[in-house]
């Protein structure tokens, strides 16, 4: 049995733990979640998942931030330092790490990088999701890059429902897929030896279209799965 610590959202959580069991047998999850403060319950985890949500707060990229446009009624630095602290055991432990969507950004800030506050204020396309329907574009895929090798592919649709993006990318990082807009959509280590296995894409996996036979979904679910059963090991 591999044991799969998902972080708590407050958008649309019970899609994570969904995907994460679906077809699976030996797959179990623990919910790592601020209120209860569980960071040691990590430790009992052979993955660690960043999921997505509610904007993280400026204070953490750009202190001096106040206001900019589609940001939430309030951020949630609570579970931002936590998730921050998480990363930060994931490490010690060179435990595996997958990021999705806030995921993503979470990592980039926690190695130094810093955001794009809000894509259309930058002169940017939307890519948040409308009236509940996430916004489809393509990506292509970096191809000496970790997940190229996961998914197979040169390019693929992914699905987005974020309005903020990696600007300054941390210097410890890469960028392994874009939109054909030239926005981050995929993240990984610069230098992959001796760090937790690690990968994070700005599109959602988990609920992807076709997410059983999508290798922008699949393939990154089968990869965590191995990194997993190594990490156990």
């Amino acid at each position: 049995m591999i044991t799969i610590g998902i972080c708590f959202s407050e958008t649309k959580y019970p899609n994570f733990p969904a995907w994460i069991l679906e077809g699976s047998t030996d797959v179990e999850f623990i919910e790592l979640f601020w209120e209860k403060q569980n960071l040691d319950d990590l430790k009992r985890c052979h993955v660690i998942l960043l999921t997505g949500g509610v904007d993280i707060d400026p204070f953490f990229f750009d202190a001096g931030l106040k206001r900019y446009p589609n940001q939430p009624k309030e951020w949630n630095r609570i579970r931002d330092r936590f998730e921050l602290d998480l990363f930060e055991m994931a490490q010690t432990l060179r435990m595996p790490v997958v990021g999705i969507c806030r995921g993503l950004q979470l990592i980039n800030i926690a190695l130094g990088g810093t955001l794009i506050a809000d894509l259309e204020a930058a002169g940017e396309k939307n890519h948040r999701n409308m009236n509940g329907v996430d916004y489809i574009h393509p990506v292509i895929l970096e191809h000496t890059s970790l997940l190229h090798t996961i998914c197979g592919v040169d390019s693929g649709l992914a699905n987005s429902a974020h309005h903020q993006a990696i600007d300054r990318l941390a210097e410890s990082l890469i960028v392994n897929c874009y939109s054909d807009d030239q926005i981050v959509e995929g993240i990984e280590w610069r230098e992959k030896k001796d760090r937790s296995p690690m990968i994070a894409v700005q599109w959602h996996p988990e609920r992807i279209e076709n997410k059983q036979i999508n290798p922008l979904s699949q393939n990154i679910k089968n990869w965590f799965f191995e990194e997993a059963r190594k990490f156990k090991q």
